[in-house]
């Protein structure tokens, strides 16, 4: 008996004096150089450019700055970006919950080619994604022609802006759900089934409450890359106050060209206040999912 508490004594030791020899142990030697790279890389890259932001607009006056937020170009710049980008996401999050539980739940020819083909908005340039939705939905393009028919226009109207908007957005969506769905435990489904629920009450109550945070994180992603999106969205849109589809993006490149830095970073100040708004409410749901799966 004494012995075996010896050898349970030395088991322990050597246990402690691994996980010490493995603390002390780091693939990247050098906590202070490491934290010293990336303190340098984070201001180069991120701290400094959002600080130049700041400094620009703080040369006009608080009042300048309401002016120039509040004027009706501005303001319908705003109300556009903002609107279509909602509804784009919106729209994304039914389509990408659909998408990624065919990817998922569904074995079929040619499926690793279209799982592919959901970051391809990701990888191609913007301006090459504009170009090619502007042709698609002009009055003579293969989709504009059908749909002039319809008495339904597309180019130059909000409706162009959220189809690109959906066309960059949907990969947030699918790459948030996809593997949640796929870590999803059926066992849930099947005693849903047993009890007697419905298939439809059995996704409303059992599976989208799990999916709801990956939803309103890829919505939130989407939303934002949308508000600030540029080369996809100023083909299509027109750029007419008249029609309000310009986007605020391309009022800040007006601002630009017209060397008036002050006005363009002050409407950039705003935007970069709703972008951390929006990373705020994400951050906030994968906190609390993070918490829930803590207490399951």
């Amino acid at each position: 008996m004494q012995e075996a508490n010896e050898n349970q004594a030395i088991k322990s030791e050597n246990k402690i004096q691994i996980k010490k020899h493995v603390k002390k142990s780091r693939v990247i030697p050098g906590f202070h150089l490491t934290l010293g790279i990336t303190v340098v890389m984070l201001s180069l890259i991120v701290l400094i450019p959002l600080a130049s932001v700041m400094v620009y607009s703080l040369k006009l006056s608080p009042h300048e700055m309401f002016e120039l937020i509040t004027k009706k170009n501005v303001m319908n710049a705003f109300i556009t970006s903002i609107s279509c980008s909602f509804l784009a996401a919106l729209i994304n999050c039914v389509f990408g919950l659909i998408i990624a539980w065919v990817l998922v739940k569904y074995d079929f020819p040619g499926k690793k080619l279209l799982d592919g083909f959901i970051e391809l908005p990701f990888a191609l340039p913007t301006a090459v994604a504009g170009i090619t939705l502007s042709k698609l939905y002009s009055e003579t393009g293969l989709l504009g022609k059908p749909l002039m028919a319809l008495g339904i226009k597309v180019n130059y109207t909000k409706l162009g802006l959220i189809i690109a908007l959906i066309f960059i957005g949907i990969p947030f969506v699918v790459r948030n759900v996809q593997p949640v769905l796929e870590k999803m435990d059926s066992q849930y489904e099947e005693a849903a089934y047993i009890l007697g629920a419905t298939p439809s009450r059995t996704f409303f109550k059992v599976i989208l409450p799990e999916l709801r945070p990956a939803l309103l994180t890829g919505f939130g992603l989407a939303f934002a890359r949308g508000i600030g999106e540029y080369g996809s969205v100023i083909y299509i849109s027109g750029n007419s106050a008249k029609e309000h589809t310009q986007v605020i993006s391309y009022v800040i490149m007006q601002k630009l060209s017209y060397i008036d830095y002050e006005s363009a970073t002050v409407i950039a100040l705003a935007m970069l206040i709703i972008s951390f708004l929006l990373l705020l409410f994400i951050n906030i749901i994968q906190v609390k999912q993070a918490q829930r799966i803590n207490i399951l």
